[in-house]
């Protein structure tokens, strides 16, 4: 078994996929490994949550495996289903054989469709688990979440019971649009993923968009420090940031030309509302504070 990673390897190596963590994460990712616990990000939207699942990804070479969660999402969407088409049709091709030897074969694995929480406890090289969103999904999901996390087994009443073959790394995230149980925060280690200083942004600008000049990026990182201080409606997240920044590359200095980045705004500002409140003198007013 691999030894876990501590705390200076796992931000080396998060670096070096892209992903610039702080200090605290990288905390809770070597605790996480070390325990062997589930990983609950909770955090506004666009602050990268998502990515930190891809990046644990890359750094332990192995496949993420997602399960994106919404509203009335239930037990077979997220664990398993049968193949009725293929099933009826093998139906109809034996028709007039014994029926307990047709049943055996259509209830068989070759007919079993893998969904994403039944997938990862079923690789032979632990995957990445991301259960995306979970504050989308009901209270009676959360509560079968909760089962599974605890025995990584599942019960298929055609087949038994399938044990783990290998205890997949589970990372939990949440937009916190509704209280979590307190039985699945006691079951998780936690993290609040916050969005990044300006000094870190500019770090994920550079790792990202290997071409821009340094001091663009620190610039551009000051200014939308700034304008997620506006009254917006949806603040930009990370992604917007990358987005706003590949868009003003060949820049310099964002004084040289405060219609370019007015125009960038279309990257950055994903509401008619907040694209109004950023008029060209607020663009200008907040480009000068940044430089």
């Amino acid at each position: 078994m691999t030894a876990p990673l501590d705390r200076d390897a796992i931000a080396k190596r998060l670096v070096a996929t892209g992903y610039v963590p702080d200090r605290d994460l990288a905390v809770a990712l070597a605790l996480m490994q070390r325990l062997g616990r589930p990983l609950l990000l909770e955090g506004e939207a666009g602050v990268g949550k998502t990515e930190i699942a891809k990046a644990l990804a890359a750094i332990h070479d192995t496949r993420l495996i997602r399960l994106q969660c919404w509203e009335g999402l239930d037990r077979a969407a997220a664990l398993y289903e049968w193949n009725y088409q293929r099933q009826l049709l093998a139906i109809r091709a034996r028709e007039g054989h014994d029926a307990r030897a047709v049943e055996a074969e259509i209830f068989s694995e070759a007919y079993l469709l893998e969904r994403p929480l039944l997938a990862a406890i079923r690789q032979e090289k632990s995957p990445v688990l991301l259960i995306d969103e979970i504050d989308r999904a009901d209270e009676e999901f959360e509560a079968f979440l909760l089962e599974l996390l605890s025995d990584f087994q599942v019960s298929i009443p055609e087949l038994g019971t399938i044990a783990a073959t290998s205890i997949p790394h589970v990372v939990l995230t949440s937009n916190a649009t509704r209280e979590l149980s307190d039985a699945l925060r006691r079951r998780c280690l936690y993290h609040y993923v916050d969005y990044p200083e300006p000094d870190r942004e500019a770090r994920i600008l550079l790792a990202r968009l290997p071409g821009i000049d340094a001091a663009l990026a620190t610039q551009v990182a000051r200014f939308v420090a700034k304008v997620r201080r506006e009254d917006l409606a949806k603040v930009p997240g990370v992604a917007e940031t990358l987005d706003f920044t590949a868009s003003l590359v060949g820049l310099t200095d964002l004084r040289d030309d405060p219609e370019a980045v007015h125009d960038a705004l279309i990257a950055l500002l994903k509401t008619r509302e907040d694209r109004a409140r950023l008029a060209p003198e607020v663009v200008a007013r907040l480009v000068e504070a940044s430089a």
